[in-house]
């Protein structure tokens, strides 16, 4: 199997997500860090615009979001899995809600001032300030919840998710952890990450406990790669055909047409290419890149939508 590489950044919570991954199934990794914000032109040069973190990349093939990421960790490594089957559809389903719902009404509390220097208290007054513009920019038109609604919110989510631990349940869904837990945890990581608003935690002890049990699976082994490095990989390499799956149409449009691909709600860049991929859940497009070579850039259908170049 081609190295997995990962580009991230150290406080990034989806990528925290995506580490703990690799820790759950013992999967070794490369590790490219890449700039909180924009301008990011050697990962660009990979994704053809799409600036979400992190990205996965193996060999020619770029993963874009991690809910895409963990279907492909689970292909590649089916166990211990992600998706038990006594309850797959309910932490698909958790999963969503916590990467979106639950993470926006956690940033909107984390990010008020106190908690903004607390998570970010390594950078300076002015990078603090070109942090804020960035992520401004990055949400677009997203409605903005008032800060008194999103800790009223937040309290609450994290009660109910106090619930679904009572009775000395391990885990969110049970016995074992699923992507529920996964995309539940980089939310509270973060939030305990800004101790000057982590207070908020305290209504949900044993949320707490889980959290130190699922911060246990670490991030397993991993070496570090340059972005060049990463970007020789492709120029080395070639974008491999997709597999041979059921072509899955909602658009009226064709394998081989030029498309478009983008997330449906923030950090909406348009990402263009040939459509390589379409099936129930995923798509992908090839593109060549002056710097990168020729990729092939996937995402996942949920979440993104797709329109005729």
């Amino acid at each position: 199997m081609a190295d997995i590489i990962l580009h991230h950044y150290p406080n990034s919570p989806f990528s925290e997500k995506v580490r703990l991954i690799f820790g759950f199934k013992k999967i070794a990794w490369k590790s490219v860090i890449i700039p909180a914000i924009m301008p990011k032109p050697n990962l660009t040069a990979l994704t053809g615009g799409y600036r979400r973190t992190p990205v996965m990349q193996i060999g020619a093939h770029i993963y874009c979001d991690t809910a895409l990421i963990a279907d492909v960790l689970e292909r590649l490594v089916p166990t211990p899995s992600l998706y038990p089957v006594e309850s797959a559809g309910l932490a698909r389903t958790l999963s969503q809600w916590a990467d979106s719902t639950l993470f926006w009404t956690m940033i909107t509390h984390l990010f008020q001032p106190a908690g903004m220097q607390s998570a970010l208290g390594n950078l300076t007054p002015e990078q603090i300030k070109a942090f804020g513009a960035d992520r401004a920019a990055f949400r677009g038109n997203m409605p903005r919840m008032p800060l008194p609604e999103a800790t009223g919110s937040l309290t609450e989510y994290l009660r109910r998710l106090e619930s679904m631990l009572a009775g000395g349940r391990p885990y969110l869904l049970g016995a074992q952890p699923c992507i529920a837990d996964f995309s539940v945890y980089h939310s509270v990581w973060f939030l305990q990450s800004a101790p000057a608003v982590a207070g908020v935690l305290d209504v949900a002890p044993q949320l707490k406990a889980w959290a130190t049990r699922m911060a246990a699976f670490g991030h397993h082994e991993f070496d570090r790669m340059s972005a060049e490095q990463a970007l020789e990989v492709v120029r080395n390499g070639r974008a491999a055909d997709a597999a041979q799956v059921p072509f899955v149409d909602f658009h009226g449009v064709a394998l081989g047409e030029r498309v478009a691909v983008m997330p449906a709600d923030y950090g909406v860049d348009p990402v263009e290419g040939e459509l390589v991929l379409s099936t129930d859940n995923e798509l992908a497009v090839r593109r060549a890149d002056p710097v990168a070579g020729e990729v092939v850039v996937h995402f996942p259908r949920v979440g993104f939508q797709l329109k005729k170049a």
